[in-house]
């Protein structure tokens, strides 16, 4: 990114994974964490970047509610889980942004909001609204108490790359357990690609594996980064835990995989 693009206002959608939001060993938020991601996301917003975020975590917010250690298997439970989690986690939300003098708009989505042109008109003209209002951070999830389908084959990767197209954003960050795309060469968690012009050229390094709380592994991040960067959007894979330098990551700077927009 050039100095004249740092200086630009960027319009970023950053996708929050349920690896970064909860605890795995316990099925918990992580509260510290949250609060740690909205100081990062309200560094965004303070510098003029418009912000929308796409968060995982109502299924793990919700297992509390049911004394479950574990995400279900059973799609009726699962969706009795993002049912009671989506509004916990909507709350945790709304407190921590209040910190920063900011306040929420809930979207929840499902495939045929995009499928059908009257419902992805709607959508686009929804989120438009939203984004003239600076001191609102729109935050979008799929709805997994009734979308039997999506929530059995979709994940927020996927729906983060199609919220990223819908609104023509500048920049896709997926922020997940890792720091970026490691090679099969790799000696440590440090040692990432830093920059990828090419998805199809790294297809290969991907695996299936994610986490107890999680949908998916890096191989569907890539699946979906190529969706993104087709229609011309930069797309980052960063770490969830080092929320500090997202503004870095919105310009320019900080570690992580870039994936460089395609040329049309």
């Amino acid at each position: 990114m050039s100095e004249s693009q740092q200086n630009q206002k960027s319009k970023v959608v950053i996708k929050i994974g349920s690896g970064v939001l909860a605890h795995e060993e316990g099925a918990r938020l992580n509260f510290a964490m949250i609060a740690r991601l909205t100081e990062g996301i309200a560094r965004i917003n303070a510098a003029g970047h418009q912000v929308i975020v796409v968060s995982s975590g109502a299924v793990a917010a919700g297992l509390s509610s049911f004394d479950l250690k574990s995400r279900p298997e059973d799609t009726g439970m699962l969706q009795a889980c993002a049912a009671a989690g989506q509004a916990r986690l909507m709350q945790v939300y709304e407190n921590q942004f209040s910190n920063y003098d900011l306040k929420i708009a809930q979207i929840l989505l499902t495939l045929e909001d995009f499928g059908d042109n009257r419902r992805r008109e709607n959508v686009v003209a929804m989120m438009s609204h939203l984004l003239r209002f600076p001191k609102v951070i729109p935050i979008v999830n799929e709805n997994d108490s009734v979308a039997v389908f999506e929530l059995k084959f979709g994940d927020n990767d996927h729906l983060s790359s199609e919220v990223a197209q819908l609104i023509g954003a500048d920049q896709l960050i997926l922020l997940t357990s890792v720091n970026g795309l490691l090679a099969p060469d790799s000696t440590g968690p440090n040692d990432i690609v830093p920059v990828v012009d090419d998805v199809e050229s790294v297809m290969n390094f991907a695996s299936d594996n994610s986490g107890k709380l999680s949908v998916g592994g890096m191989k569907t991040k890539l699946e979906a980064i190529k969706k993104t960067v087709n229609a011309e959007i930069e797309t980052l894979i960063a770490s969830g835990h080092n929320p500090e330098q997202l503004l870095d990551l919105v310009e320019g700077r900080g570690i992580a995989t870039r994936f460089a927009p395609s040329k049309k």
